[in-house]
């Protein structure tokens, strides 16, 4: 049988819709998935001819034009979490409501808001999720102090978090507390552990364009079917970008850890970052204490006693 018309099981996976690469993955681990009744390995083939049932559920191929693809744009409200997880309270997937099983593209915080998109094509997830194809990411964000020049300049330049150092990035202040920012990168909680490294907190972070789609007039929790402009544009951006998507969480081992040192570098930076971006808010430095020492004053007794006790010194032979 020809190697040309075999595919890799988690691809034939995410390909049918069911769920993306990576929860494929997941799911035969789990030992949830069978093909002819057998349950597989992780880098298994599926041939033609083969049945796959994911918890008894048979997965269909995917139809060659891809025309029972969905492609959607939702505005995530505050407070909604990207799981497909129907168990978590909250869960997006309960959301949207979709008569469709469909998942979402990347994630965005349950505190943060904006725009991202869910689909049922798995192949599409893991082109646009890849950091070096350098898709545009757009977000609106507002700290709790005044922006300065230095922290416009170092977010723009590269921030140390996670182990690495950020891309170079364009960032645009809009007003004394809200800037935007436009990212290539989809490391784990990124403009927050940023912002936490110069010293400033995030109160609000909005995602307000993904590529070439923007929010425009979807308010919070609604959603819209991708046009079909939007969807060629999205295909020629990633032609020619690679399936594998980078896993940039952190297990949660690690996380704890990276955040009490990504706060303590934090503390350190936020006293050199006194400027404001408007209007100079400066803090005085502090003034050297002044010790008087009165060169008149008669020694004590007891300073006579404490001299007077001291130990000799004797450099004669015994």
């Amino acid at each position: 049988m020809s190697q040309n018309i075999e595919k890799r099981l988690n691809k034939f996976i995410s390909d049918s819709g069911y769920c993306s690469r990576r929860e494929a993955d997941k799911l035969i681990e789990q030992s949830r998935v069978k093909i002819n009744g057998k349950v597989p390995e992780l880098g298994t083939k599926v041939q033609p001819g083969d049945e796959v049932f994911v918890d008894g559920k048979r997965i269909n191929k995917i139809a060659a034009n891809k025309s029972d693809r969905i492609y959607i744009a939702y505005n995530k409200p505050i407070g909604i979490t990207c799981t497909t997880e129907r168990n978590v309270y909250g869960n997006i997937i309960d959301a949207i409501k979709h008569k469709e099983r469909i998942f979402p593209i990347g994630r965005l915080d349950k505190p943060s808001e904006g725009l991202i998109f869910l689909t049922s094509d798995g192949d599409i997830v893991n082109k646009i999720l890849r950091a070096e194809n350098a898709h545009d990411k757009e977000y609106r964000v507002t700290v709790d102090q005044p922006l300065s020049e230095r922290f416009v300049e170092r977010m723009q330049r590269g921030v140390p978090i996670l182990d690495t150092i950020t891309k170079p990035c364009i960032v645009k202040v809009e007003s004394r507390f809200v800037f935007t920012i436009i990212l290539t990168q989809g490391l784990n909680r990124q403009i927050r552990r940023m912002c936490e490294y110069l010293g400033y907190e995030v109160t609000r972070l909005q995602r307000t364009r993904i590529m070439n789609v923007t929010l425009n007039n979807l308010k919070a929790g609604q959603w819209r079917n991708l046009s079909e402009q939007e969807m060629n544009d999205i295909n020629k951006a990633v032609a020619g970008s690679s399936k594998t998507a980078v896993n940039t969480t952190l297990p949660k081992s690690q996380q704890s850890s990276a955040d009490a040192n990504q706060a303590k570098l934090s503390r350190q930076n936020q006293s050199s970052d006194s400027s404001s971006y408007y209007g100079k808010v400066e803090k005085p430095a502090p003034q050297p204490k002044k010790v008087f020492i009165n060169k008149n004053a008669k020694t004590t007794s007891l300073n006579k006693s404490v001299s007077t006790n001291k130990p000799k010194l004797s450099l004669k032979r015994k």
